[in-house]
């Protein structure tokens, strides 16, 4: 058994809010990003590559897999350590890893992709999973 801290572990109930306000801080920042201030910078960067309507499954897939990243590696331990500057400090970190996979991937094998889109994409990356990370632990600390 692999452990990763000696400090108390959170209870069920934080886990579990702090996973749901992840969810919901990572769709509602996303939903704003993407539907109001970004559509036409990243219409004009990616063009036809867009699609005119999001594939929902996936979509939700995505939201439902990395809000669960973000409570297992990110704001769990933080919990444990009792500090709401590592839960923003650690998802912001994830944030950076996990959008500048898929930016430097797209940058490296795509013809249409754009560096700047890639900058974009990984500044917002890391700031969306720092605020979430530090809504949700605010959150179950108070309420779990």
């Amino acid at each position: 058994m692999l452990i990763l801290s000696t400090a108390k572990s959170p209870a069920a109930k934080q886990i579990l809010i702090a996973y749901g306000i992840a969810l919901l801080a990572v769709l509602g920042l996303d939903a704003v990003w993407l539907g109001v201030l970004m559509t036409s910078t990243y219409k004009s960067y990616l063009g036809e590559l867009m699609l005119a309507q999001p594939r929902l499954i996936p979509a939700a897939l995505f939201y439902l897999l990395y809000s669960f990243g973000l409570t297992v590696f990110g704001i769990v331990p933080a919990l444990r350590a009792q500090s709401w500057q590592q839960a923003g400090l650690m998802c912001a970190l994830l944030g950076l890893v996990a959008y500048g996979t898929y930016d430097l991937s797209n940058l490296a094998t795509l013809t249409a992709w754009s560096p700047v889109l890639t900058a974009i994409d990984i500044c917002w990356g890391a700031l969306l999973s720092g605020i979430a990370g530090t809504l949700a632990y605010v959150a179950a600390s108070r309420f779990g």
